[in-house]
């Protein structure tokens, strides 16, 4: 069987991609899969490091404010879509399957155009524009929450959860062990982990440094791991090496999320439909500050989905600077109320999620044979 896999942009469509297509080689190994993207997006270096090939799209996400870039979108989306078709020509898939984000498009555009079958997985509470609009023709769509037939046809949904990394698991206490001992941290002290997501956050990272300006107030027996991000790196670097703080190891990027997990007690995070899914499977306790930077403000729905649950807290991300790092500190050390919040974001993990979407494609391609 052979397989397109398009999208991209940020982490969190590039890693639920990379485990759909492991669980493809898992069920037949012969898989024949090529994953397409946007040129000099993150998906160009992750994807060949995954042991996958990638082809690159001229393709560009619209500006929501003014922009000049705007005016040249439509060239670039001509463009992409003539790719598109060529790739498909040439590569002769059986299935393309579109993971969100605006690099998407054009391959499931063009496939549904050719009559090539086509699965959507929408890992969002409120769907995204490019899902919405090829969702309309798309055989299969793959979801992770209730109500999605607001946005695509209900006959065609599937509810399958999102895919996480496949070194993502809820933590034994050795490896907790081991995980402290990789950050040389106290296995004594409570651990927060603060993550702005593959990109970055400015709030986040604002946050941080007025935390450990002030001194780090209400952080006695805490210790920090700081994904700040690579594009904030620099700034923050600088920042640090004047600063006066101790008990915080900040890196632009983490590469192993299993490790950064599985030594956190609490967690900050932006509330993507990614990193919500892994923080189930990994069953950790969570502050949510969502975006406000995202379409229809679905990082708030995402959120909220746990938070009435009880299996997240949340902070606005117009009040973080003031109140996020006190609630962390204090939250962090009442361990009754950080046990209830893991056993309830537990209970919400599919760690099957990418073996389902892999059974989904294989469904699709053998109805269309018959």
């Amino acid at each position: 069987m052979k397989v397109i896999i398009s999208g991209g942009g940020t982490g969190g469509h590039i890693f639920p991609a990379i485990s759909i297509a492991g669980a493809l080689r898992e069920k037949d190994p012969g898989c024949d899969i090529l994953f397409v993207g946007a040129e000099g997006k993150m998906e160009m270096e992750r994807v060949p490091a995954a042991g996958y090939p990638i082809i690159g799209l001229p393709v560009a996400g619209l500006k929501r404010s003014l922009s000049l870039s705007n005016l040249v979108l439509p060239f670039k989306v001509l463009k992409s879509i003539r790719k598109a078709r060529k790739i498909i020509r040439e590569f002769r898939p059986d299935i393309a399957v579109g993971v969100g984000g605006y690099a998407s498009a054009p391959i499931l555009w063009v496939a549904q155009r050719l009559s090539v079958p086509t699965l959507i997985q929408e890992q969002n509470s409120y769907a995204g524009l490019t899902n919405r609009l090829t969702g309309r023709k798309a055989d299969r769509i793959c979801v992770a929450y209730e109500g999605m037939e607001r946005f695509f046809p209900k006959d065609r949904l599937v509810m399958t959860g999102n895919p996480v990394r496949n070194n993502i698991r809820r933590p034994t206490s050795g490896e907790k062990a081991e995980a402290l001992k990789h950050y040389s941290f106290d296995p004594e002290k409570k651990t927060i982990l603060v993550l702005g997501g593959s990109l970055g956050c400015a709030t986040l990272n604002n946050t941080m440094k007025k935390w450990i300006a002030d001194g780090q107030p209400g952080g006695e027996g805490i210790q920090i791991l700081w994904q700040c991000g690579k594009g904030y790196y620099e700034g923050v670097k600088s920042f640090m090496e004047t600063a006066s703080c101790k008990d915080v190891v900040y890196s632009g990027f983490i590469d192993r999320m299993d490790y950064a997990y599985a030594a956190a007690d609490l967690i900050i995070s932006r509330s993507g439909a990614g990193t919500i899914s892994e923080l189930c499977v990994a069953g950790k306790a969570v502050i949510f500050v969502p975006s406000p930077n995202v379409t229809e403000d679905h990082q708030t729905h995402n959120a909220m989905a746990l938070v009435e649950k009880g299996a997240a807290g949340i902070v606005k991300d117009s009040e973080a600077m003031e109140t996020l790092m006190g609630y962390a500190t204090a939250l962090v050390k009442d361990e009754a109320t950080v046990r209830t919040l893991e056993n309830n974001i537990s209970a919400l993990a599919r760690p099957d999620a990418a073996s389902a979407i892999a059974e989904e494609i294989f469904s699709v391609c053998k109805n269309r044979i018959l």
